[in-house]
């Protein structure tokens, strides 16, 4: 099976398992071994991220 092109960045990954604290999992074990409990939250992050970074421009743009 092909895998798909990642949307997010490696480095916003790697920022959102560091602040999530799962960093550790996937340096020794791999994105593998990272729980379904701590993906979820990973995704819900980086929604949030996206959302407020979206917020930003609009403001930005109306300025």
């Amino acid at each position: 099976m092909a895998r798909r092109k990642s949307i997010m960045s490696e480095q916003l990954k790697y920022e959102i398992a560091r602040e999530l604290g799962v960093d550790q999992v996937v340096a020794t074990q791999g994105w593998g071994a990272v729980s379904s409990r701590d993906c979820g939250n990973m995704v819900a992050k980086a929604i949030e991220i996206a959302e407020r970074n979206i917020a930003q421009q609009n403001q930005t743009t109306l300025l």
